[in-house]
């Protein structure tokens, strides 16, 4: 696939990512399931109960019902969660969970836009203590992730404070345009569900990467590009010549707390949007890191 390099005169352009079914091949927050178990997060009966959520998730996803008594549960179950712990936790894991399910058509793409001039931006629904160390991993310039709140005891209180979730999504993609310069006509976007509509019709080069029964029938309509993506591999694995450029001013927009990310708190769930922001920030809340 041939890509043109950027002018960099000319406006800014990115490519938007959904993480989870469109650029590795699982729920990201719920992979780590078995950590927490180990780490004495959860007992037996939520990490089956969250085996079981994952295997709902990759049959195919939850209706709305579905998704809003998860969203409940896991925000239920997370309160009290030390953050530090999630983070070490998915520190210690993260190599062994997250990279042998990266597609590799994912990890081609992120290093062709990156070599055309683009920034590649993470959108995911997971939380920012999952999100920001899997975007690292791939080289992303830039996460927008759901944050939890987080008390002055250092643990997550249960209550969500930025949901990055359907039209959500599209606002923070505007709003990065807005700062960073980015002519979201000329901008790319990936996901794999309905949900993200909102985004994808925010710029001018949507594709759909394995679709969910809806997206598929929007993308047809709308001529969009549907792609398949079907083969995970290790980072290490391809091709000797892929390395991924180191990113150290990657960028946390909306960095979420941490347990929620993990346990798959925000996940996928409730399709009411929940915009409340970072207190004295914008409403993405940009962060570098």
């Amino acid at each position: 696939m041939l890509w043109l390099v950027e002018n960099h005169s000319s406006p800014r352009t990115a490519a938007f990512f959904d993480l989870d079914k469109t650029v590795i091949a699982k729920s990201s927050t719920l992979t780590f399931g078995k950590s927490f178990y180990q780490g004495g997060l959860i007992n037996r009966r939520d990490a089956l109960r969250t085996a079981y959520t994952q295997f709902v998730f990759l049959a195919g996803g939850a209706d709305h019902d579905q998704m809003e008594r998860m969203r409940t549960y896991l925000s239920r179950l997370c309160k009290g969660w030390n953050v530090q712990q999630v983070r070490e936790l998915v520190a210690e894991t993260l190599h062994e969970l997250i990279d042998p399910i990266i597609y590799d058509e994912a990890a081609s793409l992120i290093e062709e836009h990156h070599a055309a001039g683009r920034d590649v931006v993470i959108v995911s629904t997971s939380g920012a203590e999952v999100v920001e160390p899997i975007g690292e991993m791939l080289g992303a310039d830039r996460v927008v992730a759901t944050r939890m709140v987080v008390g002055d005891d250092g643990c997550f209180t249960g209550e969500v404070e930025y949901y990055a979730y359907g039209p959500t999504k599209a606002e923070a993609v505007r709003e990065l345009a807005a700062s960073e310069g980015y002519d979201l006509s000329r901008c790319y976007a990936y996901s794999d569900s309905a949900t993200d509509l909102p985004m994808l019709e925010a710029v001018g080069h949507p594709h759909a990467v394995n679709p969910d029964r809806t997206l598929r029938r929007e993308a047809a309509a709308r001529e969009w590009p549907v792609l398949v993506f079907n083969r995970p591999v290790r980072l290490k694995q391809r091709l000797p010549s892929f390395r991924m450029p180191p990113r150290p001013t990657l960028v946390a927009v909306a960095a979420i707390g941490a347990a929620a990310a993990t346990a798959g708190l925000v996940w996928y769930a409730s399709r009411r949007r929940q915009p409340a922001s970072p207190k004295g920030a914008s409403t993405t809340g940009l962060v570098r890191i």
